[in-house]
């Protein structure tokens, strides 16, 4: 599980579990002339525990774990991320029903007073469902809530040890922070590898060389806020890989809007969507 894939919409979600598990201890019913008497909880009724709490915690909890997870899965053909937003709007509908007859309609049957009113429990439940389903829904619709809740740390050199040279970097070599391979013959010393070039070494025997990066271009580090999909060069519709926020990647070539990129694994592809990325 991957804890900064996790989106601003996620936090929210997550913010609301916690009020609706803290309503559920309070109490459900508020009844004029009534004090000093202990009121039951969410935990004392079976249809509130069942169907607003347990329902909204489940959903909150399959919605984040979702987000979390390396790969969707899915449950029926559902994802899982689905079947919590199907669970909070749930909860949300069913705190709505309890705050207009919070009794369920047993209590003063036949009798001239009314029942009582909802408590400081039911509100509060009917307020965090209601925000945990609307965040659930709207999260994939709203830019804002996609952003990464935890923003990707920048590199940081490495401190050299005793007045030496830095040592290594990160993952391998290029990344910020580490050493420069050693300059190849007609190389001058700390510059760039050419696009299509291992890092540290000439071409291997056979492979194909890519053009040169257009104008300026430099090799930079960058991290995605959100999970983005990398496709293949040759245009191929399916994604090759998943560039997950809290990771370091290194563009190597500017193709118009869009970006080549490298993984830690050796694999190139193209970044279709760099809205919103941190470079290194």
């Amino acid at each position: 599980m991957n804890i900064r894939s996790l989106t601003r919409g996620d936090g929210v979600v997550i913010g609301a579990a916690v009020l609706l598990f803290v309503a559920s201890f309070l109490g459900i019913y508020s009844t004029d002339g009534a004090e000093g008497i202990d009121m039951p909880s969410a935990w004392s009724s079976a249809p509130l525990l069942l169907g607003v709490v347990l329902a909204g915690l489940i959903g909150a909890a399959l919605v984040v774990v979702s987000r979390a997870l390396p790969q969707p899965r899915k449950i029926a053909g559902l994802e899982l991320g689905q079947f919590g937003v199907a669970f909070t709007v749930f909860a949300a509908w069913s705190a709505l029903g309890n705050i207009f007859d919070p009794a369920g309609g047993l209590n003063n049957v036949g009798q001239g007073s009314d029942g009582p009113d909802a408590g400081t429990g039911l509100i509060l439940a009917l307020i965090a469902t209601l925000v945990m389903a609307g965040a659930a829904v709207a999260t994939p619709l709203v830019p804002a809530l996609q952003a990464a809740l935890v923003p990707a740390p920048r590199p940081a050199a490495p401190q050299p040890p005793y007045g030496g040279q830095p040592q290594g970097g990160y993952g391998y070599p290029g990344a910020p922070g580490a050493q420069q391979p050693a300059p190849q013959p007609g190389q001058p010393y700390g510059a760039q590898p050419q696009a299509g070039q291992p890092f540290g070494g000439q071409p291997q025997p056979g492979q194909p060389q890519q053009p040169q990066p257009a104008g300026d271009f430099s090799p930079f580090w960058f991290a995605v806020p959100v999970p983005r999909p990398l496709f293949a060069e040759d245009g191929s519709p399916t994604p090759i890989a998943e560039l997950a926020p809290g990771t370091w990647y290194l563009a190597v070539e500017q193709r118009g809007p869009s970006l080549i990129a490298q993984t830690q694994d050796g694999r190139r592809g193209v970044l279709q969507d760099t809205s919103g990325i941190q470079r290194g």
